[in-house]
């Protein structure tokens, strides 16, 4: 996938909490999708969560068998969505939501090319940041996540501390909802498909997925979850935002349960280098040979920990 150096790179160096910046940041510039503002080959291929580069694919997740026989339900009847997930290898690039475009290309109106460009060079990767990734870019990337079904709420728990509390008891959108990171989601049931129907999206300091393609705050995102047995969950996302997009992007993956997986701690903003030290450059790096982009020669991070140089904790 993507992300040559990510990973979480917060590490625990013996009993002191040293955390070596950034796991976050260092996302956004091992980014590994095709781009869409060039022409660039399929990235290589990648065993389910994981990526060539390092990437998060299954963080979280312990991989292992993928479970067989029908889809679980609850007591009401309905398919039951809960379990910890992990990326099947197969969504490439990872991180683009023109995947299944020519040449990787989204429909941009011109308002939406030059919001390409001015993310590409003037802003650094929101996630790097340690905001949280929102819509769609979530669903886009290739990292796992735990999915919590009960009763009237669907919870996605996300690593960096990151989840979403989408209700699932078919309720309207509010009159003048406030914009957020992942909209104001309202889910339904239709048959044994959970949709989810978000907006009111922020439209600064957020990208809608890990290659600097923009979104608007006229974004709309319509999810639609399946869980065909017991091992795989299925996404088919309308991404319809008509100040950037000339069309609706229609996006298309696949998850496979992570038996044993969980969401661990992680604290984005303890040490990130890059929220305080400039280790990121604008944009989601360069395109490689392989069609995979981020930062191979980043700023140095500052030497390790040692009697002469102690650690510290940065809270921004």
């Amino acid at each position: 996938m993507k992300r040559l150096i990510c990973g979480p790179l917060l590490a625990v160096v013996a009993a002191v909490p040293v955390l070596i910046f950034t796991a976050v940041a260092l996302r956004a510039q091992a980014s590994g999708g095709g781009t869409s503002a060039a022409q660039a080959p399929n990235s290589p291929s990648t065993a389910p969560g994981g990526g060539p580069n390092g990437g998060r694919g299954g963080r979280g997740g312990r991989g292992g068998a993928v479970p067989t026989g029908p889809t679980p339900r609850t007591a009401d009847g309905h398919p039951d969505l809960s379990g910890s997930w992990r990326d099947d290898g197969n969504a490439k690039p990872h991180g683009n939501l023109g995947k299944d475009y020519p040449g990787f290309k989204l429909p941009f109106t011109a308002a939406g090319e030059s919001a390409h460009s001015y993310n590409v060079e003037h802003t650094i990767d929101p996630e790097s940041l340690c905001l949280p990734g929102g819509l769609p870019r979530e669903d886009i990337g290739d990292g796992g996540f735990q999915l919590v079904q009960s009763g009237p709420d669907a919870v996605f728990l996300y690593m960096y501390g990151t989840f979403r509390d989408v209700p699932i008891d078919g309720r309207k959108h509010t009159e003048d909802p406030d914009p957020t990171f992942f909209g104001e989601e309202v889910g339904s049931w239709d048959g044994d498909t959970l949709v989810i129907d978000s907006i009111a999206f922020k439209d600064q300091k957020t990208w809608a997925d890990e290659n600097a393609d923009p979104h608007s705050d006229q974004l709309h995102t319509i999810e639609r979850w399946t869980r065909a047995d017991a091992g795989h969950l299925h996404l088919d996302l309308i991404v319809d935002d008509p100040k950037f997009y000339k069309e609706p992007v229609h996006y298309q993956r696949s998850w496979v349960a992570s038996v044993g997986g969980h969401t661990r701690e992680q604290a984005c903003s303890e040490n990130n280098f890059d929220v305080v030290g400039g280790h990121l450059g604008f944009g989601p790096g360069p395109i490689r040979s392989d069609g995979t982009r981020g930062y191979d020669n980043p700023a140095p991070l500052p030497p390790p920990p040692s009697k002469t140089n102690p650690a510290k904790t940065t809270l921004q």
